[in-house]
């Protein structure tokens, strides 16, 4: 897939950044491996691209706050957590001291110290029930039961001196109560638990998906406050780097010492990245990096992309059900109704961004065709990140496989260098009929027939030799030029020709002087024939594309033959009658398949 392909370029890009340090003020930590480096990210509908080391299981540490915020908020409603843990940044380290003395509490619930304030509030008999409770919050985001690392969740008790100085400032100020080991210890416990880059990525999908966990299709936090989480990730997730971050990524995301970065794509996805060594500020060099690029690539700035359209994919068909107005022979309509699904179509709909682009590529990466038409004729906008994955994926296609039409603006710019011949359309029945007419060259049947001869001529077939040889000294050669009308709207019908080569479009004059293409006849077919019904003025333009050589049969004459020949008529009228039958269920199959 076009994401997996972008995504173990960018690792390899990520791998060659030196600088930052493994944590060791936890030394169970600074046994990480610093070589270690993977990026994910999951779909809304569970789907996820991962690369490097994205099963190695680490500590979550810090990447625990939102989720533990958010189960307060579920219990206990925002104004009376915002007594114990405010909302507002701080320009001080994660570890610092330093609290909000006018409203007796931390600034936020991000910084060590506004995380003990919401640890202290999880609900439980005893430490053993509420460090369980943590456990299982954790495991329904990540959609897996999860466990907590013993040796790390001692270690960083043993070395936990800066954060049970900010307890004991807590606990003497009354902004928690309770005994305040047992809260450090359950602090310790929830950043204690392992999970990977691919769990953090879930995690972070479950918050862009309103909460509901896209694997599991469990409820981990209630949709009402998700918005509350992703506010205070975005303002305070990255300690006080968190400006910058919001200034050059722009979406929400929360980091943690063991060198991992969670980021939230409301309503389209989430991803992580996770890489030990550290920056000043205590964020993950190289998950940072691969967080920015993945950021600015496909335009994913909280403020740049407009709300997603999820149903990427509006229908889709096979050439069994759904076929361009040129008009084909038995033999051609024998080809494609014995190997139409060698042609598939997926109609594309809606804005087109990073999570509907995603899902759009996916499914045309998954349909097994030897020509597929992706009609974009309903698709009203896209960003970077649907031209850039579509781009990809048009690149990497087999030549003449697939085929897009309607592609328009900044989707054609990103379509157009990757184009081969006859691979991008103006409109889908351009494509449908190059499709057909490819998979009838390699079934043998194209064209019509190689001579004139009215015995091969759906029109007439089923006619004696006798009356063939009748109606055949009727016939009279005309030769038309590209652009030249064969008939005209509102003119009388008199004639009735069968093209012997060459083809000619139907077209029919709407208001406003528009003109839109309602068939196209090639070589045996006929125009004019219903005339031969109701003697009825024409009822559309038929143009020829380019040289045409036809045979002109008069209506009155060919009336006039039926008192000697009674059955032609009949048989003319039964085939008539067939033909019609056949474009109706077409019709009717086209749009129980597409819907319109």
């Amino acid at each position: 897939m076009p994401l997996s392909a972008y995504l173990a370029d960018l690792l390899e890009e990520v791998r060659r950044i030196e600088g930052g340090e493994v944590a060791t003020y936890i030394p169970e930590l600074a046994k990480s491996d610093p070589a270690a480096l993977a990026i994910a990210i999951t779909a809304l509908d569970g789907k996820t691209y991962a690369v490097g080391d994205a099963d190695l299981p680490f500590t979550i540490q810090s990447v625990s706050k939102p989720f533990l915020y958010g189960l307060a908020l579920q219990e206990y409603g925002r104004e009376a957590v915002l007594k114990h843990v405010g909302v507002e940044p701080t320009g001080d380290a994660f570890n610092s001291t330093v609290m909000d003395e006018v409203n007796n509490r931390p600034f936020n619930p991000m910084v060590n110290a506004g995380a003990i304030a919401v640890t202290a509030l999880v609900k439980g008999e005893g430490y053993k029930a509420r460090r369980q409770v943590v456990l299982e919050l954790l495991s329904r985001f990540a959609g897996r039961k999860l466990k907590i690392d013993e040796a790390v969740f001692h270690s960083e008790r043993d070395t936990g001196a800066r954060n049970r100085v900010i307890a004991a400032i807590m606990r003497q100020a009354e902004m928690i109560a309770g005994d305040s080991d047992e809260i450090l210890d359950l602090y310790f416990s929830q950043c204690s638990v392992l999970v990977t880059t691919r769990d953090l990525s879930v995690m972070a999908a479950t918050l862009a998906n309103g909460g509901v966990n896209p694997i599991s299709g469990d409820r981990a936090l209630d949709a009402e406050y998700v918005p509350d989480v992703l506010t205070v990730m975005h303002s305070c997730g990255m300690y006080n780097y968190a400006g910058q971050w919001s200034y050059e990524v722009g979406v929400p995301a929360k980091s943690g010492v063991s060198g991992s970065i969670a980021a939230i794509i409301p309503g389209q996805a989430g991803m992580s990245a996770y890489a030990p060594p550290l920056d000043r500020f205590g964020n993950s060099v190289r998950a940072i990096a691969a967080s920015k690029r993945i950021a600015a690539d496909f335009g994913l700035h909280a403020f740049r992309v407009a709300p997603n359209n999820s149903a990427a994919v509006r229908a889709e068909a096979t050439g069994l059900a759904v076929r361009s107005k040129r008009a084909r022979n038995s033999a051609e309509r024998e080809v494609l109704a014995r190997e139409g699904a060698r042609i598939a179509l997926i109609e594309a709909q809606g804005a087109l961004f990073f999570g509907a682009a995603e899902r759009l590529v996916r499914r045309i990466g998954e349909v097994k065709a030897d020509w597929l038409i992706v009609d974009l004729r309903r698709v009203y906008d896209a960003d970077a990140a649907a031209c850039a994955l579509l781009g990809r994926q048009f690149a990497k296609a087999k030549p003449g496989s697939l085929i897009f039409a309607h592609a328009q603006g900044r989707l054609a710019e990103a379509l157009a260098p990757h184009a081969h011949a006859n691979t991008l359309f103006a409109d889908r029945d351009a494509a449908l009929e190059f499709c057909e007419n490819a998979l009838i060259a390699v079934e043998g049947a194209h064209g019509g027939p190689s001579r004139f001869a009215l015995k091969s001529i759906d029109l007439f077939a089923g006619l004696s030799a006798g009356d063939l040889r009748a109606l055949e000294a009727l016939a009279k050669p005309f030769v038309f030029e590209g652009g030249q009308h064969l008939v005209r709207e509102g003119e009388a019908g008199r004639l009735l020709f069968v093209i012997a080569q060459g083809a000619a479009s139907v077209q029919l004059t709407l208001p406003g002087a528009r003109t839109v293409r309602v068939a196209t006849i090639g070589a045996g077919g006929c125009v004019g024939e219903m005339a031969l019904l109701d003697g009825s003025p024409r009822s559309a333009d038929v143009i020829a594309d380019g040289r045409v050589i036809a045979y002109g049969f008069s209506i009155e004459e060919m009336m006039a033959l039926s008192d000697t020949h009674p059955s032609l008529l009949l048989t003319i009228f039964a085939n008539l009658s067939r033909d019609f039958a056949e474009r109706l269920r077409a019709a009717n199959n086209e749009i129980r398949s597409l819907g319109h």
